[in-house]
């Protein structure tokens, strides 16, 4: 999967436009970045900007953009509403696709710690990134704010995780982090009164509401505070309201884990809530934007409540959330507009080309996209044929007892044939950074110094490794299939048994080409080389069962077709 980060910045400016916009227009000047939105209050005196992209280019443009606020802004003249105790107040790293929360903390760190020791500024880490318990919530790391930073620096157990532990008054302190993701989210009601979407909010929420006696009153406890009754759904905040442009009240709900608690778990706990209370819940909306994986859960939630086979295309399960989430009820819903994955996307690769196009490129003097895109191809269209097989097989008479054996496998088909489209282009994405790499090191040779070859040669092995790490993930992640496709040979549809074995044939097809573009490049590397002996151990290790796997299959193939 591509790699994405989200990164949510504040800045203690919100009032001059002028000033945000300088900010924002070092973001812009990345390349592999997108802002997605600019969100300045006056009272608060501070901007919400957020931006989406790889980590390394979501890493320079955060850096730049905290170096640009210290230019601007002077904290020791700042004035607002808002907690704040730096000219950036806090820089939340949020994973989106392809990256983890471990990978998130990393790459939190490192941008921290560049921040501190570059910029000259104490940098804090909190929630996933922070170093010690005490200093996971932010509330406890801004305690004292910017008014009182001066005099934490001086507190050995307030020592910055980054930078010096001295006070820069225009500067101030910035607190760096890897979160979840926070997924803004309404639920609109066929009713105008507020009090009865807080109704419905309050049974949602985590925090739950007030319980009450017989007469309605709010029970207490010994001392004298609400006995709170837990509402269904963790990470889950909630308020209902009215809306006046949209004459309705709704539920605004903020989804801190979406991994914990999803838009459809909470649509649907409000539609049953709303249903026993004489409402109905009409449809929904998502504010800002989405990781397509929210969407997806969704989607595949809704498809297995309906009894169907929820190894569908993507384009289909997104549209199955968006038709079962109601989302175009207020305003007409554009995955492209929406999910952060489309956002992102800059231009066309090898697989939005028609099979024409492909083809003439392939057939063409260009030495990319060549074989090793090729073997990618065939691991994706062997998963889609498994794919196919499952929901061929699924709720289908003589088969019913094989259907959550089916709809596993077809999902998960669908899952590898995503991860394997990718790596076609990255394939040849490979063979650039190698081809670059390699004019580098040449120029390097003819004209640089000792430091600049060392570092054209540094950067050439990397290539190198690169390029045998995309054909070495195509093997593994092809060869993985054969477990299914057995299983579909086994137990799925006999109609579409060839289907199967068409897929077996792929696999072989892949394995074995990507297993040539492994071995053509590790030949520059040395036979002695920890990175060559563990590369060669993987591509053995599945080359040395792939025949028998294969055979297997088509022999179930044969007997079944013959």
């Amino acid at each position: 999967m591509v790699k994405i980060v989200e990164c949510v910045p504040n800045f203690s400016e919100g009032r001059d436009l002028t000033v945000i916009d300088r900010i924002t227009d070092e973001i812009k000047k990345v390349k592999g970045v997108k802002l997605l939105d600019v969100d300045p209050g006056y009272d608060t005196n501070r901007t919400v900007v957020t931006f989406v992209g790889n980590p390394e280019a979501v890493k320079e443009a955060a850096f730049l953009a905290v170096k640009k606020s210290h230019e601007l802004i002077d904290m020791s003249k700042h004035t607002g509403a808002h907690p704040r105790f730096g000219a950036c107040d806090v820089c939340p790293i949020i994973p989106v696709s392809g990256v983890t929360m471990e990978e998130c903390v990393e790459i939190a760190r490192d941008l921290g710690k560049r921040l501190g020791e570059e910029l000259d500024f104490p940098v804090y880490f909190y929630e996933y990134a922070a170093t010690t318990p005490e200093r996971q919530n932010l509330a406890k790391v801004r305690k004292g704010e910017y008014e009182g930073l001066e005099a934490k620096l001086k507190d050995p157990n307030w020592k910055p995780d980054a930078g010096p532990a001295e006070f820069r008054p225009t500067k101030g302190a910035t607190a760096v982090s890897a979160r979840e993701f926070l997924v803004a989210y309404n639920i609109n009601l066929n009713t105008t009164n507020p009090k009865k979407a807080n109704y419905i909010a309050f049974r949602i929420r985590e925090q739950g509401y007030s319980k009450r006696d017989k007469e309605g009153n709010i029970l207490k406890d010994e001392n004298g505070k609400n006995i709170m009754m837990p509402g269904l759904f963790k990470n889950c905040k909630a308020i209902g309201w009215y809306v006046d442009d949209f004459k309705r009240a709704q539920i605004s709900i903020n989804l801190t884990n979406y991994k914990v608690t999803n838009m459809h778990h909470v649509f649907d706990a409000a539609s049953e809530i709303a249903e026993k209370r004489g409402m109905r819940v009409t449809g929904s909306e998502i504010v800002g934007v989405v990781p397509k994986a929210a969407l997806l859960e969704a989607g595949i939630h809704y498809l297995e409540k309906q009894g169907t086979c929820a190894g569908q295309s993507e384009e289909e399960i997104i549209k199955i959330a968006a038709f079962s989430l109601g989302l175009s009820d207020a305003t007409e819903f554009n995955p492209k507009e929406k999910i952060i994955e489309y956002l992102v996307k800059e231009e066309e690769g090898l697989v939005d080309l028609t099979v024409n196009g492909f083809a003439d490129l392939l057939a063409s003097d260009s030495p990319a996209p060549g074989g090793g895109s090729v073997a990618a191809l065939c691991g994706s269209l062997s998963a889609a044929l498994c794919s196919m097989v499952a929901n061929l097989t699924y709720n289908k008479a003589g088969y019913k007892q094989y259907n959550d054996e089916m709809n596993a496998i077809a999902k998960e088909m669908q899952i590898k044939k995503g991860e394997l489209l990718y790596l076609i282009d990255e394939d040849t994405n490979a063979f650039n950074i190698m081809m670059d790499a390699m004019k580098a090191q040449n120029k390097a040779n003819k004209e640089g110094d000792k430091e600049e070859i060392a570092a054209a040669d540094k950067k050439m092995y990397e290539a190198n490794k690169y390029a045998i790490s995309i054909p070495l993930k195509v093997l593994e992640t092809t060869a993985g299939l054969l477990g299914s496709l057995k299983a579909i040979a086994e137990k799925g549809n006999e109609n579409a048994v060839s289907d199967a074995g068409v897929g077996a044939l792929l696999v072989e097809s892949g394995v074995k080409g990507a297993a040539l573009n492994v071995k053509i490049n590790l030949k520059n590397f040395s036979k002695d080389d920890p990175f060559y002996v563990e590369s060669v151990s993987k591509m053995n290790a599945v080359l040395e069962s792939l025949d028998k796997s294969v055979e297997e299959i088509l022999d179930i193939v044969e007997a079944k077709v013959s």
